[in-house]
């Protein structure tokens, strides 16, 4: 019993040890990933990065593909917790707009990234690629859609957005508002890209606002 538990303990420690080895890699290859493209990230990249052997990186994720799988879905993680999670403390419809808007803006004027928002560069860079890197942003972004469209629904429901108006419609502008900000910064170094962002956000919502 004894050396069976302790082979347990032995097994699991070494699980957890993979564990938090994997998350430090991924870590770093969401940051190698904003400044080359999701398709310039690479195992034997990230283990240059690092400095580390190019089998220690291959033993955690095994592809390429896998490599660029689980960047996505950290990305993910970290526009969950910095952009969604606060504004989900706010009230349904137009005010968890705006809120989504400012988060949005924040995460991206602080640079969360070393070479702008992986999901927004991504989506641009992966569009026409088939392959699971691509099902992987398209089914994130499809996320973060349907967060907006079901919002504008319940302003709508709400009567705080005027009748009439398409969630699909309104979604789009607002989405493209947000990508046109991390673009333009990150094009040609622009910091106020992120208060005329807010700006457009703000406008957008205005016009679709049930007048007072």
């Amino acid at each position: 019993m004894t050396s069976k538990h302790t082979g347990a303990q032995i097994v699991d420690g070494r699980r957890a040890r993979g564990a938090r080895t994997r998350e430090a890699l991924v870590a770093e290859a969401v940051q190698l990933a904003s400044v080359e493209g999701l398709e310039g990230l690479s195992i034997a990249h990230l283990a240059a990065r690092i400095g580390t052997a190019k089998s220690s990186v291959h033993a955690s994720f095994g592809s390429k593909e896998a490599l660029q799988v689980a960047v996505v879905a950290h990305t993910r993680d970290i526009l969950i917790d910095l952009v969604i999670a606060p504004a989900l403390k706010t009230e349904p419809g137009l005010q968890r707009l705006s809120a989504l808007g400012e988060g949005w803006m924040s995460y991206l004027e602080r640079k969360t990234f070393e070479g702008g928002c992986v999901l927004s560069s991504a989506s641009l860079e992966m569009d026409g690629r088939p392959g699971p890197a691509r099902d992987a942003i398209a089914a994130v972004m499809r996320e973060w859609l349907d967060l907006l469209e079901d919002n504008i629904a319940r302003g709508i429901a709400k009567g705080e957005i005027t009748a009439g108006t398409d969630p699909a419609q309104l979604a789009f502008a607002l989405n493209a508002v947000g990508m046109a900000a991390n673009w333009q910064s990150q094009l040609f170094g622009e910091t106020f890209s992120y208060d005329t962002g807010r700006t457009g956000w703000a406008q957008v919502l205005a016009q679709h606002k049930t007048p007072s």
